[in-house]
């Protein structure tokens, strides 16, 4: 508690001695003891009142809510909203070129056996662009002339040579 050595409690004991004196001593070290008994049950009725308080105050409500705060999961939040099904992850995490894809199928006919074969999987909703097949080439277009501009720019006019101005003679 208060963290005191061996060597600092043999000091205060000998400063005790010579200063209370060995007559009186043990009585002081009784009443020394008496004193921290007392500080504990004080401190002890202290916290069973603030327990007590806490109790009444449905302060374990706010503790646990504080707590359900610190351990929100943002991440699980945004995706729990955005993807609700998992469609989304699974698009991601499924192999796009897959061979065993088929295509969704609809009701089953009314005398097939239900149950009994495993239902094909549903090909994924996005397939990236680098696993996409390419797509095919355009057909080949006959040319055609292209049309003409419909608004042409003047040509630009030749420079003209710079002319030195002519001298004027006074008479």
């Amino acid at each position: 508690m208060f963290d005191l050595a061996w060597s600092e409690i043999a000091l205060i004991g000998v400063v005790a001695l010579v200063v209370i004196g060995p007559k009186d001593l043990p009585e002081a070290i009784r009443g020394l003891a008496r004193g921290v008994q007392k500080l504990r049950r004080m401190a002890g009725e202290f916290q069973s009142q603030a327990d007590e308080l806490v109790r009444e105050a449905n302060l374990d409500e706010v503790r646990n809510s504080i707590n359900e705060i610190r351990s929100f999961n943002i991440k699980n939040t945004i995706e729990k909203a955005v993807d609700a099904d998992g469609s989304i992850r699974k698009t991601f995490t499924e192999d796009p070129l897959k061979a065993d894809y088929a295509a969704p199928a609809a009701a089953p006919p009314a005398g097939a056996a239900s149950g009994s074969a495993e239902p094909p999987k549903a090909a994924p909703s996005f397939i990236p662009p680098a696993y996409a097949p390419a797509p095919p080439a355009p057909a080949p277009v006959a040319a055609e002339p292209a049309p003409a501009p419909a608004f042409v720019p003047p040509a630009k006019p030749a420079p003209q040579p710079a002319v030195e101005p002519a001298t004027i003679q006074k008479t």
